[in-house]
């Protein structure tokens, strides 16, 4: 289904000289095609999903370095690439909802220390998946347990 999508929406771009969205889709759907040519697999929804989220860490991370070296115009293409990724994953948990999320974890796994943060991180991450990145998480995560 969201292959399909991928395919829609890259004609559309290319019908509407969308040039961001037309090279964003097509490396998605590259991303898609390397992995499932690699692992000799057809990827489901949950796999593509996957492929968007590390495309979409990757702008985030690309986005701090270009804000650093005051490349507004690279900053404007960054913005509109991860708002289009973004379009393709479920709607992205608030801080809140990531708050409540890893406090329920931290009294489900009885964690008190920081050096309990892979065994909090391994059992919130499926929780999260395509909704949170880690970089998010794990900023909840240390404010938290800073408090226990």
């Amino acid at each position: 289904m969201l292959k399909q999508r991928l395919i829609d929406d890259l004609k559309a771009a290319m019908k509407e000289k969308d040039v961001i969205k037309k090279n964003v889709v097509t490396m998605i759907r590259a991303g898609i095609l390397q992995i499932e040519k690699d692992n000799k697999i057809e990827l489901d929804d949950e796999g593509i999903q996957d492929v968007i989220a590390k495309q979409l860490k990757q702008r985030k991370d690309a986005l701090a370095d270009f804000e650093k070296g005051a490349r507004d115009d690279l900053v404007a293409q960054t913005n509109k690439e991860i708002e289009i990724l973004l379009s393709y994953l479920p709607a992205q948990l608030t801080k809140d909802e990531l708050v409540e999320i890893v406090k329920q974890a931290i009294e489900d796994l009885n964690i008190t220390q920081m050096n309990q943060m892979g065994k909090l991180m391994s059992a919130v991450m499926p929780k999260v998946k395509g909704r949170a990145d880690g970089k998010a998480i794990n900023a909840v995560a240390k404010e938290l347990l800073g408090n226990v």
